[in-house]
């Protein structure tokens, strides 16, 4: 993995060579700035926005505290008046779902709404109101619009998220951990073909394709109406996908040790200075959003907020993301106060955009934050029923901008989103709220399917069959039709994420420690019966799902900690035989990569497994990147049935029993 100087010797190797064409929209590339030092250079705000003057800051945020700010001269002249109202709108974790097309409901258009919000707020400012729009990332990875940007560059057509962004006139952006997904060889390409806005992250280095000070940028400063705003973008260091075979000296550093760094002198030049945060609600763990349970952060919101607020000359903001909080529904809490700065985030996948305002200068007038829930479509709801007016009409949505931007970009999915590619019999239990029931605590239907097709398409590897696969229980976001057509975009619905198959050389004493590790994971049953955990939510402690080849007991006793795995069989062979032996093991690029805050990497298991349990470390070993995508893998098997049902697999078999 590069260190951050021999970064710099790659940046310095890349501005000497040919390089890349320039893009009118971004700046030169600046000279390489010195350890304490930011270059600022005047750039192209987004033509759609807010910002009529936009200065781009390089530099390595990590190297040392800044204490310089060279370069083109920023507008310090220009006072913004005390009067002058920020106005910011906001969301995080919108992962393209920008437009949810469904059959039966009707079209759900989140983005859309918050561009209908946006235009609201923009058309009633006044002369001395300032209206931004900002994200705070994961803009990529859980739609059917993934696939318009491809998984090489090559394959890539557009990019969705940025393009819409850019058409809403946003005026800067953070980059999330999956905006990495399919490479930061493709991620440059959306950037630099459809970003009209600066993509910010100061703790983000070592590509050997993205180019700090080129394709992102530790931070910025942006002016309105004489206002003077200071950006800065953070990326978690837990759930990012680095030292990947493509891109080895992708690296994440420390999110509080970039604002440390870069706080004290940035915030000497504005009037606002807001931190886009991508790393989650809380201190070093949340057991709020997405998680049903506790969650690694490493660094979140709250210690950011501390840092800051510490450091800070002017009034901060940190708005966040990643954990899918939502936070301030009915008004900034003041337990989202830290060190005098508000903490906001605006849920996730389109649940919420936010909204905050504060008037510069004047501690008469506290910060105002509040959500707007992001309302669902459903034709099928009749006028009078009490639900309806909570539902997205006509009016709620921005139609001109959604006709314009998002159409044709729906226009390039429908057939893919629409097309068939098996059908459902028989009745199995395999719905979302069945899926969601079972995924944590036992055996499931779709899980045994979803591991035996993998298994069976292994036969068509280079590298030949596997012995066992295996998929993690918060990887399925969905179930499927009970009985009927199975479209693209159904299972799609499944597993949303960008997962390729990993192969892994495992032994039989290695794969009976995993599944001791499995066996400390699963939801019991005492924390269903009023233990506060909600398996309708994400419960982010790694259990995993496996092929037929794999059958065990999983003994609860009287702990998690006491938990074990017992009578396991490997391809019929039992530990006394397997113990020695090697055999091939597939499984998602998540699981392979040690999943993050779930813990497959030695760590202990989080999601609220009391006892600081250490966790199997999965990510470790020896392992071969196919490249293979693990949805269109399982797809092909599908195509290759036909039919879905207990007689193809869709069915229990005794390969897990809890005892």
């Amino acid at each position: 993995m590069a260190t951050r100087r021999e970064f710099i010797k790659l940046s310095l190797a890349t501005l000497l060579g040919a390089g890349i064409g320039a893009v009118p929209f971004f700046p030169n590339r600046a000279a390489l700035a010195a350890p304490g030092e930011l270059i600022a250079q005047a750039g192209t705000p987004n033509p759609n926005g807010a910002f009529e003057q936009l200065y781009w800051l390089s530099g390595d945020a990590l190297a040392a505290p800044i204490s310089t700010i060279s370069g083109a001269t920023l507008p310090l002249e220009s006072k913004a008046s005390k009067s002058k109202i920020l106005r910011i709108v906001h969301f995080n974790d919108l992962h393209n779902m920008i437009s949810l097309p469904n059959k039966k409901k009707g079209t759900t258009h989140p983005f859309s709404q918050m561009v209908s919000l946006l235009e609201r707020r923009r058309a009633s400012a006044g002369p001395d109101e300032v209206v931004l729009f900002l994200a705070a990332g994961d803009d990529h990875t859980g739609s059917v619009f993934d696939e318009l940007v491809g998984w090489s560059t090559d394959e890539y057509v557009v990019d969705p998220a940025y393009t819409v962004y850019t058409a809403a006139g946003l005026d800067c952006g953070a980059l999330g951990n999956h905006e990495f997904d399919r490479g930061a060889a493709v991620l440059r390409k959306g950037i630099r073909e459809a970003a009209r806005f600066p993509v910010l992250s100061a703790n983000v280095f070592g590509s050997a394709h993205l180019e700090s000070g080129r394709d992102y940028y530790p931070a910025v400063i942006g002016v309105s109406k004489g206002v003077r705003v200071g950006i800065i973008g953070l990326t978690t260091p837990v759930d990012t996908h680095t030292g990947m075979e493509a891109d080895p000296g992708l690296a994440v550093g420390s999110p509080v040790e970039a604002v440390r760094n870069l706080t004290p002198i940035l915030s000497r030049q504005v009037d606002l200075l807001v931190v886009l945060s991508h790393c989650g609600y809380g201190l070093s763990k949340s057991r709020s959003g997405k998680a049903g349970a506790d969650r690694f952060l490493s660094e979140g919101d709250s210690m950011i907020a501390e840092a800051v607020g510490k450091a800070s000359a002017c009034a901060a903001l940190v708005i966040g993301g990643h954990t899918h909080t939502v936070l301030n529904e009915d008004g900034l809490s003041p337990e989202n106060v830290v060190g005098g700065v508000p903490i906001v985030q605006a849920g996730g996948r389109g649940s919420h955009v936010g909204e905050v305002s504060l008037a510069l200068g004047r501690g008469d007038r506290p910060v105002e934050a509040r959500l707007h829930r992001i309302r669902k479509s459903d034709i099928r709801m009749a006028a009078d029923d009490p639900k309806y007016s909570s539902l997205e009409h006509d009016g709620d949505f921005d139609a001109a901008f959604e006709q314009k931007h998002v159409a044709p970009l729906l226009a390039n999915l429908e057939s893919k989103m629409a097309g068939e590619i098996g059908t459902v019999k028989d009745n199995p239990p395999v719905t979302t709220d069945e899926v969601f029931a079972a995924r944590y605590i036992g055996e499931m239907e779709l899980a045994n399917f979803m591991n035996d097709a993998l298994a069976a398409r292994s036969a068509t590897f280079p590298e030949g069959r596997v012995d066992v696969s295996l998929f993690n229980a918060t990887g399925f976001a969905s179930g499927i039709p009970a009985s009927g057509p199975l479209t693209f975009q159904d299972w799609y619905n499944v597993m949303p994420f960008a997962d390729t198959v990993f192969l892994v050389e495992m032994t039989g004493r290695q794969i009976a420690a995993m599944l001791d590790s499995n066996a400390k994971r699963l939801v019991r049953p005492e924390e269903l019966k009023g233990g506060g955990v909600d398996v309708a939510g994400y419960v982010s402690r790694g259990f995993l799902h496996f092929s037929a080849g794999l059958r065990y007991s999983l003994r609860l006793n009287g702990s998690a900690a006491q938990a074990t795995a017992t009578d396991i069989t490997i391809g019929g062979m039992g530990m006394k035989d397997a113990a020695d032996k090697t055999f091939r093991v597939a499984m998602n690029s998540y699981v392979a990569a040690g999943a993050y805050g779930e813990s497959w990497n030695g760590n202990p298991i989080g999601g609220g497994v009391p006892g600081s349990i250490k966790g199997f470390d999965i990510k470790s070993l020896p392992k071969i990147d196919t490249g293979l995508v693990y949805r269109n893998e399982i797809i092909a098997r599908i195509k290759e049935l036909s039919v879905l049902s207990p007689g193809t697999g869709l069915a229990l078999d005794g390969r897990l029993k809890v005892v």
